[in-house]
């Protein structure tokens, strides 16, 4: 029969690790087998010189074998929710690794499933929770590993893990105004491509005869819709083809570290996107700052991670430079005052919260201006767009109308 060397713990004392050996015609029955006893098995090896009748049975189990494929990443709402539950249940005073038992057991996404068990066999192993989620950082950014472990260093990981869910959330909502502010725009466009698409291949095609009937010379806005339908309805191939080429140099444009430099420098000159990109920036830049700050992590390394927040190539060049001027010496407000990216207000803010030492207090008002200005630019930006985009259309339709009636007022003035 086949031999197993387990390592399991008990699931009233997790604290206690059990290292045995257990009979077994395959891995699932020496886990249920294991589960009889009141134990939580946490790694299963077969003995060499025995065989398993199927080895193919933790396909059924994929967290089992995430080490070797990787942990999924979890998106942003994931993360609130799995950071959510465990600060929920620290609070409670439960330890980290029930935590992380209880959430793995009872949360029915696969993902975070994966994701508990795989930081549970690393505590179990002895590390702790911060050098735990470092070793995914597909899943955990920078960010998050670092007010981790600031919490953990300072003792105050239920107050950090708070913070931390506050600024997740935080983030959720910038990210959820910026596609809401840009998703109209889109939709609008995507509506237009898809009307004129229509008329151009299905209806000016059955005007055709009836133009031929009319006689004379077409229109020249009439000449290009009926060239344009035909080649469109003929070569349809081709036309995806061109669609999808412009989709993935635009994709490759924005993953290419040299044309994404460019790009980000140049989007910083036009106008209607400039204050977006800046505003939305600065808000996470800012909020990260401060609730690192709180967590007292020291203040480089607050604008290290703060820094990793920023998309914009300009933008977190500008704030390395003022790290490098921090580390010599220069006041926090003074060399982010250099950047020439920052508002004067939140400038000033900053500098008094220095002068009186109550930098904490005076970022966290710092964080509430800049989201307010944030509004300011997504409300004026929508206002702004919706007249541009009437005008778009209006012009479009105009050139269409144009194109369709132009042959007919043309043969009634011929008739009279």
């Amino acid at each position: 029969m086949p031999s197993f060397t387990y390592t399991a713990f008990r699931q009233e004392d997790a604290k206690n690790i059990e290292i045995g050996k257990i009979d077994a015609e395959t891995i699932t029955e020496a886990r249920q087998l294991l589960r009889q006893k009141g134990l939580i098995p946490t790694n299963l090896t077969l003995i060499a010189g025995t065989e398993v009748k199927n080895k193919t049975e933790k396909k059924g189990f994929p967290f089992l074998n995430s080490e070797k494929k990787g942990l999924p990443k979890l998106s942003l709402g994931q993360r609130i929710d799995f950071t959510t539950t465990i600060h929920a249940l620290l609070s409670a005073g439960v330890p980290i690794l029930e935590a992380l038992m209880f959430v793995q057991h009872d949360v029915e996404n696969r993902k975070i499933q994966m994701t508990c068990n795989e930081l549970k066999k690393s505590i179990i192993s002895g590390s702790t929770f911060a050098v735990s989620i470092a070793k995914h950082p597909n899943v955990f950014d920078k960010v998050y590993i670092g007010l981790i472990k600031a919490g953990e260093d300072s003792g105050e990981m239920e107050d950090t893990m708070g913070r931390l869910i506050e600024l997740l959330k935080k983030q959720q909502i910038i990210k959820s105004k910026v596609i809401g502010a840009l998703m109209y725009p889109a939709f609008l466009i995507f509506v237009a491509i898809a009307a004129v698409t229509i008329l151009l291949t299905f209806v000016f095609p059955a005007f055709e005869g009836m133009f031929a009937q009319l006689g004379g010379e077409l229109p020249l806005p009439t000449k290009i819709c009926m060239s344009m339908g035909h080649f469109m309805k003929t070569y349809w191939y081709i036309m995806l083809g061109i669609v999808a080429a412009i989709s993935g140099l635009i994709y490759w444009a924005f993953v290419n570290k040299t044309s994404r430099k460019y790009i980000d420098i140049y989007s910083l000159k036009i106008p209607l996107l400039k204050n977006l990109l800046i505003e939305s920036n600065l808000s996470n830049f800012l909020s990260v700052l401060q609730v690192s700050y709180d967590a007292g992590i020291p203040i480089v390394e607050c604008l290290r991670l703060a820094g990793l927040t920023l998309d914009n190539y300009s933008l977190r060049e500008n704030v390395n430079r003022a790290i490098i001027k921090v580390q010599q010496g220069v006041h926090l407000s003074s060399a982010l005052r250099s950047t020439n990216a920052f508002p004067s207000l939140i400038m000033f803010l900053m500098s008094a919260g220095e002068q009186s030492g109550q930098l904490g207090e005076m970022l966290n008002h710092c964080v509430i201006q800049i989201d307010k200005r944030l509004d300011d630019v997504i409300d004026r930006m929508t206002k702004m767009i919706e007249p541009l985009m009437l005008i778009i259309m209006g012009g479009i339709v105009l050139f269409i109308a144009l194109a369709l009636y132009m042959p007919m007022f043309k043969s009634y003035t011929l008739m009279t």
